[in-house]
C-alpha cells in the first residue's frame, strides 16, 4: 500500500513544469533586478558593473531558490518558495555604500548578517505556535494589500518612467488582465494553470509593434557571464554597517515567516517549527553566499505566493525549475536581457491578479476565525491599519531615525509585528484575560 504524495512533493512532467516555472520567473524578475539597479545607481556604478550586479543577483537568486525548494540537510523549507533580494535592505545599503565604505563594506555587513540568521533561526522558529489563523490570515492579507501598489506602479509604466500613468500603459495592463481572466474562465484547465504566463506573452507580443519595448538589447548582451567571488574587492567589516544590516535581516525574517505561513496555508503543508527554522537557515546561508558573490540579502518573494494561489499548482519542484532558470539567466546575460524586455505594464496587469489572490487568500483564512465575544476584530483592524500607513503614505516616517525606518517603512513588517504582539497581549497573556 503506497501513501499518497502531498501536492507540494508532486513532480509534474517537464512539458508542464517548465512553463509553470518560467511563469514564476516572469512574476518576480522585475523585483529581482530592481535592488541592484537602485543600489548600483545610488553608488554611481558604470553600466558594465550594474550589469554584473544583475547577473550575480539572478545567479544567487536561483541557487537560493533551489536550496529553499529542494532542501540540503537542515537548509530549506521544502515549499514552493522563490527567493530574491529584499527591498528592506535598500536604504541601509545605500547609506553604507555612500558613507565611504562602498560595495566592500556592504558585502562585509551582508556576510555577517547572513551568518547571524543561521545562528538565530532555531530560536526565531519557536514563535510559530503563536501563529493561529487570526495571525496568519492577517499577515497574508497584509502581504497581498502591500503588494497591490507595486502592481499598480507596474501597470502605470514603472516608477520613474517618463510615461508613467499614460492611458496607453494602463490600457495594456488592463488588456493583459482581461486575457488572464478569459483564460481562467474559458480555456481548458491545462491552459488555465499557465494563464499568467500566456497573458504576459500575449501582452509582450502586442507591445512590440506599439513601441513599448524591443529586444535589441538581447542581441548586444554577452552570451556567457560568470560571477566570481569578491569581484569588487575583499569585504570590509564596519561595526555600524553590520549592526544596521543585522536589523534588516531580523525584519526580513519576519517577512519570510509571513510568506512561509501564506504558502503553507495555500498548499495545505504543515509549517512546523523545524521546517520554519530550516527555511530561515536557508535565508541566512543564501544571504552570506550573496555577500561572497557580489549581491545582497535574500528573502522569500511574496510576489510568487500569489502565483501559487492563483494557479493552484503547489509543487515545490515547479519552483525549483524556476530556480534553475534563474541560474541560467545569471550565467547567460543574453537570456536575462530577453526577460528584461517584458514591459512593466504587462507585468502590472498580471500582478493585479496575483497579488489580489494573496489578499483574498488571507480573507479566506480569516473566515475561520471566531470574532464573537473577543478582541479579534480589533486585532485585525489595527494590524491592517498600521500596515497600510507606509503603503498609502510612503513618507509618513521620513523624520524617524534610519534604524527605525528600516522596520516602519515596510507595511508587511510593521503589520506582522503588530498582529503578533496584539495576539499575545489579548489572547495569550493571563493578565489580558477577563475573569469570569
Amino acid at each position: 500500500m503506497t501513501s499518497e504524495v502531498h501536492p507540494v512533493d508532486q513532480r509534474l512532467p517537464l512539458r508542464q513544469a517548465g512553463p509553470l516555472g518560467l511563469q514564476h520567473v516572469l512574476a518576480m524578475y522585475a523585483g529581482a533586478v530592481a535592488v541592484p539597479l537602485i543600489v548600483g545607481g545610488a553608488l554611481k556604478l558604470p553600466p558594465e558593473q550594474l550589469a554584473y550586479l544583475i547577473n550575480a543577483d539572478l545567479l544567487i537568486s536561483g541557487v537560493a531558490t533551489l536550496i529553499q525548494c529542494v532542501g540540503v540537510w537542515r537548509f530549506g523549507v521544502r515549499l514552493p518558495i522563490m527567493q530574491g533580494v529584499t527591498f528592506a535592505a535598500v536604504t541601509p545599503m545605500i547609506a553604507i555604500g555612500t558613507a565611504g565604505g562602498g560595495l566592500p563594506a556592504i558585502y562585509g555587513a551582508v556576510i555577517v548578517s547572513g551568518l547571524l540568521v543561521i545562528l538565530v533561526a532555531p530560536y526565531f522558529a519557536k514563535i510559530v505556535r503563536f501563529f493561529p489563523p487570526l495571525v496568519t490570515g492577517t499577515i497574508i492579507t497584509i502581504i497581498g494589500l502591500s503588494l497591490l501598489p507595486v502592481a499598480a506602479r507596474w501597470a502605470a509604466g514603472g516608477a520613474g518612467s517618463p510615461s508613467f500613468g499614460q492611458p496607453r500603459n494602463i490600457a495594456l495592463a488592463a488588456a493583459v488582465l482581461l486575457v488572464v481572466l478569459a483564460l481562467y474562465r474559458f480555456a481548458p484547465p491545462a491552459a488555465g494553470r499557465v494563464a499568467v504566463l500566456l497573458g504576459i506573452a500575449a501582452g509582450t507580443l502586442a507591445a512590440i509593434p506599439l513601441g513599448f519595448t524591443d529586444f535589441s538589447a538581447a542581441g548586444r548582451a554577452d552570451l556567457v557571464g560568470i560571477s566570481t567571488p569578491f569581484a569588487f574587492g575583499l569585504p570590509t567589516f564596519e561595526a555600524t554597517a553590520i549592526i544596521s544590516m543585522c536589523v534588516v535581516m531580523l525584519v526580513a525574517m519576519t517577512e519570510t515567516t509571513g510568506d512561509f505561513i501564506a504558502v503553507s496555508e495555500l498548499t495545505g503543508a504543515e509549517l512546523t517549527g523545524r521546517r520554519l527554522a530550516d527555511g530561515l537557515r536557508a535565508d541566512g546561508f543564501s544571504t552570506a553566499l550573496g555577500g561572497v558573490f557580489n549581491t545582497f540579502p535574500y528573502t522569500a518573494f511574496a510576489q510568487n505566493v500569489g502565483l501559487v494561489g492563483l494557479t493552484g499548482v503547489k509543487s515545490r519542484w515547479v519552483v525549483a525549475i524556476a530556480g534553475g532558470i534563474l541560474v541560467l539567466l545569471g550565467l547567460v546575460p543574453m537570456l536575462g536581457a530577453v526577460i528584461a524586455a517584458v514591459p512593466q505594464p504587462v507585468l502590472g496587469g498580471a500582478g493585479i491578479a496575483m497579488f489580489g489572490t494573496v489578499a483574498a487568500s488571507g480573507i479566506r483564512t480569516l473566515s475561520r476565525v471566531d470574532f464573537r465575544g473577543n478582541h479579534n476584530l480589533v486585532i485585525v483592524a489595527v494590524s491592517i491599519g498600521v500596515a497600510a500607513i507606509p503603503v498609502g503614505t510612503p513618507g509618513f516616517y521620513e523624520h524617524f531615525p534610519s534604524w527605525a525606518k528600516i522596520i516602519l517603512d515596510s507595511g508587511i513588517s510593521t503589520g506582522s509585528l503588530v498582529v503578533i504582539v496584539l495576539n499575545l497581549l489579548f489572547n495569550h497573556l493571563r493578565l489580558a484575560q477577563r475573569t469570569s
